[in-house]
């Protein structure tokens, strides 16, 4: 994700805004995210991808995860598909990765006092990618229903040496917290500014339209906001737009990128007590760069089902 990002910042990635069709009468969503990327690296080779993902938030009451689709994965030397493999599961891994450069970026080197925010596929991912980047001692969960947040505890605490704690509030898991995620399907506000710490770094992944928010106005404007890509924010990102709308931002409040900071083009956190946040969309390049990996070691392992197509 770090080799997506700076290839985006660098000019060797393109991908137009992402499509939504809403037809009126649905039960979800469908997103289209097509990306190409130059190549010639080690890191990755040239190539087209596209994600085709259906969004139906009934999903998870029916045991399904809510993201249901493929990634497409094409040759950029004959357009051949190559490889189809599930939007869900690399959707996945690849946010959550992407948000744990985010953190390894801008957090504080001692942070180690997670609060998640949400009980879902995101906040598993999540906990799994950031306890590789922070030495975590704590983490706290809360969800929408106190019973979900308790099961995830119990269903991740084998796998982490550090304390999970499940809790009532939101309130009470961002209290003391330096490392925060939120990873849910709210349209309003659920975190408030004087809920948050002084010094902590803040994921937002929930929300990716521009009606629908996880922090409220005052968060950020309090905050340093980077972002995955500056297109992509102005126009889909609620929790920006929103607070934008509200007057409490101006246009020039993204601070930076992320590719660039990883460029060295823009700097990351400058003092100790900032606030700093960053706002995941998700985007095309990410599941390309994360879909040309796999191909490569599915094809060097003999791994996946291959067919004459």
């Amino acid at each position: 994700m770090r080799a997506a990002l700076i290839a985006l910042a660098t000019g060797e990635a393109y991908q137009p805004l992402r499509t939504i069709i809403r037809p009126p009468d649905a039960k979800g969503v469908m997103g289209l995210m097509p990306a190409y990327t130059s190549g010639g690296t080690a890191a990755h080779q040239a190539a087209f991808g596209l994600k085709a993902i259906c969004i139906f938030p009934g999903n998870p009451a029916k045991g399904l995860d809510s993201h249901q689709g493929s990634v497409l994965l094409f040759s950029a030397e004959t357009g051949e598909l190559l490889a189809m493999m599930n939007a869900s599961a690399i959707t996945a891994v690849r946010t959550a990765s992407v948000s744990a450069v985010a953190t390894d970026l801008l957090a504080r080197v001692e942070a180690c006092n997670l609060a998640i925010i949400g009980s879902g596929v995101q906040a598993h991912s999540h906990l799994a990618a950031l306890s590789q980047v922070r030495s975590l001692k704590r983490c706290r969960i809360a969800s929408r229903h106190f019973e979900h947040a308790q099961k995830f505890a119990e269903e991740m605490r084998p796998d982490f040496s550090f304390a999970l704690e499940p809790v009532e509030t939101v309130e009470e898991a961002l209290e003391g917290a330096d490392l925060i995620v939120t990873a849910t399907t709210a349209v309003d506000p659920i975190v408030r500014r004087e809920w948050i710490s002084a010094g902590a770094h803040l994921n937002l992944v929930g929300s990716s339209t521009p009606d629908a928010r996880e922090v409220d106005s005052e968060t950020i404007a309090a905050a340093s906001l980077f972002v995955d890509r500056r297109e992509s924010t102005m126009n889909e990102a609620g929790d920006y737009l929103l607070a934008v709308r509200d007057g409490f931002i101006g246009p020039n409040h993204i601070r930076a990128e992320i590719g660039e900071v990883l460029k060295g083009d823009k700097p990351g956190r400058t003092l100790p007590e900032e606030i700093t946040l960053f706002k995941s969309l998700g985007l095309a390049i990410e599941d390309l760069f994360a879909a040309e990996y796999l191909y490569r070691k599915a094809k060097q392992s003999n791994l996946g089902t291959w067919v004459s197509f």
